[in-house]
């Protein structure tokens, strides 16, 4: 395996939004236990891309990526974080995300927030390692749907 030196982040604004959701949607598997595709709508990469990143290897392959925004009133929200599986735990995830918040920040915003099943231990665990704090949100992905809102200060 490689180490995370090896890995370049390049914003979504200087690639074909098209052809990068095309190779991250073909190699869903590697980055996903559970079927995101819906997720993977166009306008993250297209209208939203300038708030994405990708992270590519030195040998030109993707393993990591975030879609993010941030909205008119300065809210920053992480839509989805992801990691390659063979590149877990090296940090590479920590890197998207100071990626992120240092664009927000730019910005303006003050606070980022991220939407995670309640289950999900492994991104619960991941945003409050970052100083998230959570509460649920009742039927916030339809009826019987819960989601824990995850949100963090962006302040230095």
């Amino acid at each position: 395996m490689s180490t995370p030196d090896d890995v370049a982040l390049v914003g979504f604004a200087e690639l074909s939004a098209t052809v990068v959701r095309a190779r991250l949607l073909a190699d869903h598997d590697r980055f996903w236990d559970a079927d995101t595709r819906p997720l993977h709508h166009p306008v993250w990469f297209d209208q939203f891309g300038g708030f994405g990143v990708l992270a590519r290897s030195a040998g030109g392959a993707d393993v990591g990526y975030l879609l993010g925004v941030v909205t008119a009133d300065r809210l920053a929200y992480l839509h989805l974080l992801a990691v390659r599986d063979d590149r877990r735990r090296t940090g590479l995830g920590r890197r998207l995300v100071a990626w992120f918040d240092d664009l927000a920040r730019g910005t303006g915003a003050r606070v980022v927030q991220a939407v995670a099943r309640p289950e999900d231990a492994a991104a619960v665990a991941f945003h409050t390692s970052l100083g998230a704090s959570a509460h649920l949100a009742p039927d916030r992905a339809g009826p019987g749907a819960d989601r824990l809102v995850l949100t963090r200060s962006l302040a230095r």
